[in-house]
């Protein structure tokens, strides 16, 4: 069998074995990614005679869209005293401490004097890991950790295989973005080989919405906006408007995909206030346009075509502030 990607490297696999207390954690609002990459590992080394491995999934934190793969997987859910004791701690897919996906009552310093193993693909990763293992080139942290499974020489079932088809598939859009290379494309065959469930994900991923993810869907589709120029999408909501359709934060995942199907555009951008007052903001990047340095202007990072950033202010404040910056960046890169 290939490898579908950069080697991990043996220190790596060697801590996951050497585990006996394993916790597995990604990032605030866990996409497809980030939760096949934890899942998968905990399923894998949680077998082990030796290890118990929990993921870390607060309550409020997993979109109702996305709750299927937990299912799936069967992997126990780790409490704050599972954090505090863990041998071992894989943060997957986040690139920098503060945005991992644990409980609000859990000390700042949960991480500090601990073996930490950061897995992850996003060019802004800060390295805080006791070992880092950073791929910016891998198209998904669930296709790097295809690859440690087939580096650690171990089973990859069915169900498995399932979790990270799911997390290569949605970062990749569907294997449609310039990320996706000839090593992503080998590793999704390879996952449908040993038994992805590629019908039923999909149907789950992209053709499952229930009545109030609808309604959000409709709202973002009516809240659409285009600059003058033509060449910024932007959509929005504010706290009001996503609690009035039933759903919640952690219920906003792909809907970027909403601005960013406009023709001609450089830049998509959604706006929601989850919390109120609090504005997260996605970023895209169409036509070889880069929006990393524009999410850094705001303090947040991810990827040159896609990235993200938070704001302290609600949503209509956050667009004004965030939207002549975009206009910025693209006559910077234009010119």
């Amino acid at each position: 069998m290939r490898n579908s990607g950069t080697q991990p490297p043996s220190e790596l696999v060697d801590a996951l074995d050497a585990a006996q207390r394993l916790v597995c954690v990604g990032h605030v609002n866990p996409d497809a990614d980030c939760l096949g990459a934890m899942l998968a590992i905990a399923r894998v080394w949680g077998r082990g005679e030796n290890c118990t491995a929990t993921v870390a999934l607060p309550e409020k934190t997993l979109s109702k869209r996305l709750a299927f793969m937990v299912e799936w997987a069967k992997v126990p859910l780790a409490c704050n005293n599972d954090l505090i004791s863990a041998h071992t701690i894989v943060v997957a897919d986040t690139a920098k401490p503060t945005r991992c996906n644990v409980a609000e009552d859990l000390p700042e310093n949960w991480l500090a004097n601990r073996n930490v193993l950061n897995i992850d693909h996003h060019v802004t990763n800060t390295r805080y890991g006791s070992l880092n293992w950073v791929v910016d080139s891998a198209a998904s942290t669930s296709e790097m950790v295809f690859s440690l499974l087939r580096g650690a020489n171990k089973a990859i079932d069915a169900t498995t295989a399932s979790l990270l088809y799911a997390g290569i598939y949605t970062d990749t859009v569907g294997f449609s973005v310039s990320s996706t290379s000839g090593n992503t494309l080998r590793a999704a065959a390879e996952l449908v080989d040993l038994g992805a469930r590629v019908g039923s994900l999909c149907e789950r991923i992209g053709r499952s919405q229930r009545p109030e993810e609808f309604r959000l869907t409709r709202l973002f589709y009516e809240n659409t906006r285009l600059s003058e120029d033509g060449l910024i999408a932007y959509s929005k909501a504010g706290h009001d408007e996503i609690r009035s359709t039933g759903c919640g934060p952690e219920d906003i995942d792909n809907q970027v995909h909403i601005p960013r199907s406009m023709d001609g555009i450089k830049i998509a951008i959604l706006f929601t206030e989850g919390p109120e007052g609090r504005t997260r903001i996605n970023f895209r990047g169409e036509q070889n346009t880069r929006v990393l340095e524009l999410a850094q202007r705001f303090g947040g990072g991810g990827h040159n075509e896609a990235a993200g950033a938070v704001l302290d202010c609600p949503v209509d404040e956050a667009v004004a502030k965030v939207v002549p910056v975009a206009m910025e960046v693209i006559n910077k890169q234009s010119g």
